[in-house]
């Protein structure tokens, strides 16, 4: 899924898929067919067997890749019994069959080569290029399925066993190649609001906490790896694509904004640990270096997993609230740390060896100890003066841990260590508008660490912070949708809030709110909406008039997150009920007609729904003069407004049929 956000992004696309065609047609022309022999046979089932072992040994892949890597690799595997059979052949293998077997050897060579990518390319491309990743998978789903029906099975001997087993296969990638929706709603939704170029909103950093976590990049090693492989790819690209790489590279900085890390110049950042900038000769034997930091480590421990760090680095993981191996993410069952003095002789010996001078710490290190020690003090002070019988003194106290738990991660999980949680949530009850507005906004800051999440759940703060957005200040009620949002990141909580009556004053803040205020009800109602029931309760609570005036108002510029919305509520048959009794097909046409890429991608998707479940609502949409405006987006839409319009136009044929 490629999130555009104007005319520009949607022209690189098409350029990209452009390409990826070339790209296919470049692999058919690399291998000539062959002329039969039996050197030739044995060397193209050995090359197959090759790639596909190589690909069984990938392990991981990139997650927004990693559904169509895994399928893609098992059906592989799946050609074994195949190849197997004809190896075993006592015949020879005639020209047509050899033929058959070099196609399906550059269909799997192809496949080996994009899986790599998803296996080890950097993780932000592979986001904001999913869609473009896409087309390459359907490319090879149309190979495979070519080659697979051109197999001569009599005259290779194959079983009939097998054969029903390989005509099976194709059939699932015939059926691949034809889904029509492959975005992820969830993910489309966190991207539009990240690369928003609008009024930012108060959600912003639970939703990039909630992205670095899906695509695996909230820590600092992952952030580092990440960094080191958009640089390559900046430098393979040599100054292409600069919109799409000032996007990735603007993604992975708000990553490291998040995590705390310090933002560099990805062009120059050489992304080496500080110990060797000065010594770029040596290669430090991996093992050496610490998971964490990527430094070389001078007091190593392990871990109950039996995973080595650096004392301090994992010390702090652990007193951060951290109960899982940083590396392997198990489960710590005890958070002793062993010294690993084996391993602390091989760094020493190998530093003798090469006279290289372990880091050690400096006067900088220790002021830093230092500075750390005196803002934990002054936030157990604060904390304290939250329970002060003086309102002035509570108002300070709780103004300034707002603050505080804005400005990073550290002072986030100070907060919580010093007990500052409880007495924020019961002062979300207290009279003081001021310090009400102060408690939730602290809460919100608070909740994009994931531990703190939970404890504020466990401290039952989603009443409160409801009753705060029915009848709060301004303020106060924008930043408590923004806090439903955040919290509603935890599963059991989309639940709570829906059964704690938490929908009808967001959707209230959608109808009546500033900007800001209606960005922060969309962003916390779609969140909701993927509960089954949310969806029921949204509907009830008024939703869809609110949502087709945001639709009809393009100055907001809120039209796709409006669309996101109505593209959950019409899979429940009481949302497309709603949606039937207004002027809804009409406005819809009209985004088609005249609305962003993004838009008519968004509107398009929304009818395709629609007419699935009710051909009134199909021939609604013809009147309105949506055919033609379809047969354009087929041929000038984005990958994904391509093949929805094309699936509403077999659905219009159909219609007609009938």
């Amino acid at each position: 899924m490629v999130v555009i956000m104007d005319g520009e992004r949607e022209e690189e696309e098409r350029e990209r898929g452009e390409e990826v065609a070339t790209a296919v047609e470049e692999e058919e022309e690399e291998i000539d067919l062959p002329t039969s022999s039996p050197r030739e046979e044995i060397d193209v089932i050995h090359e197959i067997f090759s790639v596909i072992e190589f690909v069984a040994q990938l392990g991981d892949y990139r997650r927004t890749q990693r559904k169509e890597c895994y399928n893609l690799a098992r059906r592989m595997k799946l050609l074994l019994p195949l190849l197997e059979e004809i190896r075993d052949c006592d015949s020879p293998i005639n020209e047509a069959g050899l033929a058959s077997l070099c196609c399906l050897k550059k269909a799997l060579v192809m496949s080996k080569k994009l899986m790599r990518i998803c296996n080890e390319g950097s993780k932000t491309y592979l986001a904001l290029e999913m869609e473009a990743f896409m087309i390459k998978f359907y490319a090879i789903y149309e190979k495979l399925s070519q080659a697979l029906d051109n197999l001569p099975y009599d005259e290779l001997g194959i079983s009939d066993e097998v054969k029903e087993q390989v005509e099976l296969m194709g059939m699932q990638l015939k059926r691949a190649k034809r889904r029509t929706d492959t975005q992820d709603i969830e993910l489309a939704m966190d991207m539009m609001v990240v690369f928003s170029k609008e009024e930012d909103r108060n959600a912003d950093s639970a939703i990039i906490e909630r992205l670095a976590k899906k695509l695996d990049l909230h820590t600092v090693e992952d952030l580092k790896n990440e960094t080191i492989a958009v640089r390559n790819l900046v430098k393979e690209r040599g100054g292409q694509n600069l919109e799409s790489t000032k996007q990735m590279i603007d993604l992975l900085n708000k990553f490291k904004q998040v995590a705390g890390m310090e933002i560099t110049d990805v062009y120059i950042d050489p992304v080496m640990p500080k110990s060797l900038e000065k010594c770029q000769s040596f290669v430090i034997p991996h093992e050496f270096l610490c998971p964490i930091t990527l430094e070389i480590m001078t007091d190593p421990v392990i871990v109950a997993t039996g995973q080595t760090y650096e004392r301090e680095s994992v010390q702090k993981w652990i007193d951060s609230g951290h109960r899982t191996c940083p590396k392997t993410r198990q489960s710590l069952v005890h958070l002793s740390l062993a010294p690993n003095y084996a391993l602390k002789n091989l760094i020493q010996q190998w530093c003798a060896k090469n006279k290289f001078r372990l880091p050690k710490k400096d006067d900088q290190a220790a002021s830093s100890e230092s500075s750390t020690a005196e803002q934990k003090d002054q936030i157990s002070l604060l904390v304290r003066k939250l329970s002060s019988s003086k309102l002035e003194v509570q108002r300070e106290a709780v103004k300034k841990i707002r603050m505080l738990s804005k400005e990073s991660p550290e002072n986030r999980i100070l907060v919580a260590n010093s007990g500052g949680i409880p007495p924020l949530v019961q002062l979300l009850s207290y009279p003081d508008s001021k310090i009400k507005e102060h408690a939730v906004t602290a809460l919100l800051n608070l909740s994009i660490d994931e531990t703190n999440k939970k404890l504020i759940t466990k401290e039952k703060a989603i009443v409160p912070v409801i009753e705060i957005l029915q009848s709060g200040s301004r303020e106060a009620r924008e930043n408590s949708a923004a806090a439903l949002f955040s919290l509603s990141m935890l599963d059991e909580n989309k639940v709570t809030i829906g059964l704690s009556d938490g929908i009808p004053p967001l959707v209230d803040l959608l109808r009546d709110g500033t900007i800001r205020g209606k960005k922060d009800a969309a962003t916390a109602l779609f969140n909701l909406s993927l509960n089954q029931s949310n969806k029921v309760r949204a509907i009830d609570a008024g939703i869809v008039l609110p949502l087709h005036n945001l639709l009809e108002d393009k100055n907001l510029g809120m039209i796709d997150e409006a669309l996101s919305i109505f593209l959950l509520l019409v899979t429940h048959h009481e949302g497309r009920q709603k949606i039937g009794q207004l002027s809804f097909i009409q406005t819809l046409v009209e985004i088609i007609r005249e609305g962003t890429p993004k838009n008519k991608e968004c509107a398009t998707a929304v009818l395709l729904e629609l007419g699935s479940n009710n051909s009134n609502f199909i021939l609604a949409a013809l009147q309105y003069g949506v055919y033609e405006h379809l047969s354009e987006l087929t041929q000038t839409g984005t990958s994904r407004a391509q093949r929805k319009a094309n699936a509403l136009l077999q659905l219009m044929s159909k219609s007609e049929q009938l």
